[in-house]
């Protein structure tokens, strides 16, 4: 009888101490999990700030381009508006190509650029 007890004793006490384990697995695992989706969010926005940084150094640059070459233009025709116009004209164009394009094109590579951009 008093074999079955220490027996008994045994298993309590090895439970506890698997149960003591179990919750520091737990513990541990979700310390582990919150810091990667901090890193994946670090990562995120930091990928975000420098594609703005750089979309916005992309439409400087054509700003300044389309200016000149409308500026250049104006001058070859002797009428600053009609170089504007036909460099508004380019970029309606432009625009209307990307309308037409966006959902074949554009927007499937954004979509696997921000999945990529999460899960890398």
């Amino acid at each position: 009888m008093q074999e079955e007890e220490t027996k008994t004793k045994g298993l309590e006490e090895e439970a506890k101490d698997l149960t003591a384990h179990i919750a520091d697995f737990v513990e541990t695992y979700f310390k582990l999990a919150s810091i990667q989706l901090a890193q994946k969010t670090i990562t995120f926005v930091s990928s975000i700030i420098n594609i703005t940084i750089l979309a916005g150094l992309f439409f400087l640059f054509v700003f300044f381009i389309a200016f000149g070459l409308a500026w250049w233009l104006g001058a070859i025709l002797n009428s600053r508006a009609g170089g504007f116009f036909i460099v508004a004209g380019i970029f309606l164009v432009v625009m209307f190509l990307s309308i037409s394009m966006g959902r074949k094109t554009i927007i499937p590579l954004l979509r696997n650029l921000l999945t990529r951009l999460i899960y890398d």
